[in-house]
């Protein structure tokens, strides 16, 4: 056999697996991502009346969850990153069980606790990605699994909603417990990926092969963009409220969606034009962002209120496509999982920073306060973005 052929890369991680992670991740993020805000209702179950707990309970899962990325990525480089993935799905299901089975606030926590701890399969699941593809077909699952995470967002409140008629939120945990399980058997049949060897870089590539941007600089662009987007969550309806008195419930919950579902919408053809170029796209999101935000501070009309909420979801859309791009970038030659574990946990660090800074400036000035701290803080981002020592790599 010829030196030629023993280089020869084996068959391609195909679209079925990848397909098949990300609707994995779909289907077993439903009960994390659709019943949190039905804690108002879960907590008076459990003892506690006037569910004051339910905005520390929130963010538990997701500290928690922050602690233990960077470990189970750096355990999935060693032990194999579908083991790890399978674990986290495993993780859920104990989790869950747990949750819906707790008969008081102290268990609840503690299943929250170890939904945190034990979870985590965003970052598995990326991860696992990582370890199979790289470059553009690695950045294109990404943004599939980002567009994963907001499908399941914008649906599953809506199930558990549906669902509660019939049976409450809090038992609802155990029965979507099935879900990460069913995601597990299904997971199970997949391969343990490996990267096919790469031939030798040429001196000229080296310096076209440097990174578009370092680690230090993903860590934070990822705190910053997830920080100025999630602390304009957890208010929103109460700003909406604020603007339009007497507005539906309905009516609300699409406003909160628009712009996840500008994502669902438009992911895969932004890629294709920011693919070559993410410096700039995400500057556009910093931009689109900021603008959106300041929007909601004045927005009176509901017009005006679904025109800044599709401008939030360009922005949306520009940066979450394009940090999986350079995510992509930095994962050229690192281990996967400790990559994606680590930016996992700046993710999370800016989603409770995120909370707290919004319960903190909406108690002091009002709804419309976390709209305007999270432009504000797009605004500098993209003020700076270009200063910031970047190398932007141009060639296909």
């Amino acid at each position: 056999m010829s030196a030629g052929a023993l280089r020869m890369p084996r068959p391609a991680f195909g679209r079925a697996q990848v397909h098949a992670v990300a609707g994995c991740y779909f289907v077993a993020s439903f009960a994390a991502l659709g019943l949190p805000p039905y804690l108002t209702e879960i907590l008076p179950e459990l003892g506690d009346r006037n569910a004051r707990w339910a905005g520390v309970l929130y963010v538990v899962p997701t500290v928690f969850g922050a602690l233990g990325a960077p470990l189970w990525g750096r355990l999935a480089d060693r032990f194999g990153r579908k083991r790890l993935l399978l674990r986290a799905q495993l993780g859920l299901v104990l989790a869950f069980v747990l949750a819906g089975w707790a008969d008081s606030l102290v268990t609840f926590t503690l299943a929250l606790v170890l939904q945190g701890v034990l979870g985590g399969t965003f970052a598995a699941s990326n991860g696992y990605l990582g370890a199979a593809l790289e470059g553009p077909a690695l950045s294109r699952a990404l943004t599939l699994m980002q567009g994963s995470a907001r499908a399941a967002l914008v649906a599953a409140p809506i199930v558990v909603g549906s669902l509660s008629g019939w049976l409450s939120p809090h038992r609802q945990y155990a029965l979507l417990a099935v879900l990460p399980l069913t995601a597990a058997l299904l997971l199970a049949a997949l391969p343990e990926p490996e990267r096919a060897p790469q031939p030798e870089r040429i001196p000229e590539a080296v310096d076209a092969a440097a990174p578009i941007v370092s680690l230090k600089a993903l860590y934070a662009l990822e705190f910053v963009f997830v920080f100025s987007t999630v602390i304009s969550f957890p208010y929103l309806i109460e700003l909406v409220e604020d603007r339009r008195p007497g507005i539906s419930p309905a009516l609300s919950g699409v406003l909160f969606a628009l712009p996840h579902l500008c994502y669902l919408v438009a992911a895969l053809a932004v890629h294709w034009a920011f693919r070559h170029r993410p410096r700039a796209g995400l500057a556009l999101g910093f931009v689109c962002i900021a603008l959106g935000l300041a929007g909601h501070g004045v927005a009176g009309s509901l017009a005006s209120l679904v025109a800044v909420r599709l401008l939030l979801g360009a922005g949306l859309t520009f940066g979450l496509v394009c940090l999986s791009v350079l995510a992509a970038d930095c994962a050229k030659g690192r281990p996967p999982g400790g990559l994606f574990g680590s930016l996992e946990f700046f993710s999370k660090a800016g989603a409770v920073v995120a909370g707290v800074a919004a319960a903190a400036g909406s108690a002091r000035f009002g709804p419309a306060a976390p709209v305007l701290i999270g432009g504000a803080a797009a605004a500098l981002t993209a003020t700076v973005l270009p200063a910031l020592h970047l190398r932007t790599r141009w060639s296909r």
